[in-house]
């Protein structure tokens, strides 16, 4: 994809620049991995809501909104920072991710006291200064780095990008590190199947499908671990994927920033990381939200002067795109479940399933839009 020995710059990157990304996303992925995944990804939120609150204020002074190069998800410091090297999730939260199921495989003694699931899984755990740890989470920052960086420009057409590709690499580094340190790359399940979550329920043991003995790091261990125990049923991930989605759709029309809420949702995972019980994970759905509200006004910016995109609406179209986030992020919320119940419950290792839903949901809008049927991609083109 790119030649750096001739220096023949491929997607417009000359290999210079191309070598820079390479050494600051070994140098996030282990970031990430010293830090920890979700401690990481708190600071991708602080991150993203400092650059959308600067693009925020530029907007209200100027009236303009940023130019954004084809390829990039987002300009200024969101998209240089926040969705790049230093905090990007497809890079630090990848480098953390890969740095628990290395050291759930190499490391079971670093394991702490009070956590149920397999260690490969507690993407809560910071590593710290331990080198080769810190190795595996540079490696998998730099695969997440490239996956995104090329998977853009292969998924791409006519400047529309058919899914968002750093949700695709968030979740195929971290299959990546399941195939490299040895973990099933889906897992056996119990139960009745994939999406039966009872065996959690009933607190069964984990047991060999085939009789045989239990391998040692999963001794102990339920049967089915769902990503959030506080998270998993049906009924309740609809009501928080409303909800989310209609106030995500709320802040892109107040403000014209369809990363803002995606950001508070971010951040509020900080006092998940601390303890606090029950905090709902809501990115997915806040940020699928304000697509929703972008495709049903289709006005990121009215070009006859107004600032934000409510201003360009009536009371009964800004209700409109307020049903539309909250449908948007409703769906979002469910298919993060479907997802989690199929590729997360059942090995031993951390799977994403919020990128996974932002994955599918994108892809299917990205389509759509370039398919013509929906007026606008949201951030993709």
């Amino acid at each position: 994809m790119y030649d750096v020995v001739l220096g023949v710059p491929v997607l417009g990157i000359e290999w210079k620049q191309f070598t820079l990304l390479v050494v600051t996303a070994l140098a996030g992925g282990a970031f990430g991995a010293a830090l920890g995944a979700l401690p990481s990804f708190v600071f991708t939120g602080f991150v993203v809501f400092l650059g959308e609150g600067v693009a925020v204020l530029r907007r209200a002074l100027t009236g303009n909104v940023e130019a954004v190069q084809a390829g990039e998800v987002v300009a200024g410091i969101t998209g240089v920072i926040g969705f790049g090297a230093v905090t990007g999730p497809h890079i630090a939260f990848a480098g953390g991710v890969a740095a628990s199921a290395y050291a759930g495989k190499n490391y079971p003694e670093m394991e702490p006291d009070g956590w149920d699931y397999h260690f490969g899984k507690d993407i809560l755990y910071a590593f710290g200064t331990k080198p080769d740890i810190l190795a595996v989470g540079a490696v998998f920052g730099l695969l997440g780095m490239l996956i995104a960086k090329f998977g853009f420009a292969l998924v791409t057409v006519g400047g529309t990008a058919a899914t968002d590709m750093i949700a695709v690499s968030v979740f195929a580094t971290a299959f990546l590190a399941r195939l490299a340190f040895g973990y099933p790359l889906v897992g056996e399940p119990s139960g009745s199947g994939y999406l039966d979550m009872s065996p959690f329920e009933h607190e069964e043991p984990r047991a060999a499908a085939d009789g045989s003995e239990v391998p040692p790091e999963h001794r102990g261990r339920l049967a089915t671990e769902p990503w959030l125990p506080h998270q998993y049923e049906w009924s309740g991930v609809a009501a928080i994927g409303l909800v989310g989605g209609i106030l995500g759709g709320y802040i892109y029309l107040q403000t014209g920033s369809i990363f803002l809420g995606y950001g508070i949702s971010a951040m509020s995972l900080l006092f998940l990381n601390l303890g606090v019980e029950k905090i709902p994970v809501t990115h997915h759905i806040t940020l699928l939200g304000s697509v929703g509200a972008v495709v049903a006004t289709a006005a990121v910016a009215d070009p006859g002067g107004a600032v934000f995109p409510v201003d360009a609406l009536g009371a009964t179209g800004a209700v409109v795109a307020i049903m539309a986030a909250g449908a948007f992020g409703a769906l979002t919320a469910l298919v993060g479940e479907l997802t989690q119940r199929l590729f997360y419950a059942h090995s031993g290792t951390h799977v994403d399933p919020p990128a996974m839903a932002i994955a599918v949901a994108m892809l299917v809008v990205g389509l759509l839009a370039i398919a013509g049927v929906l007026p606008s991609s949201g951030y993709l083109g």
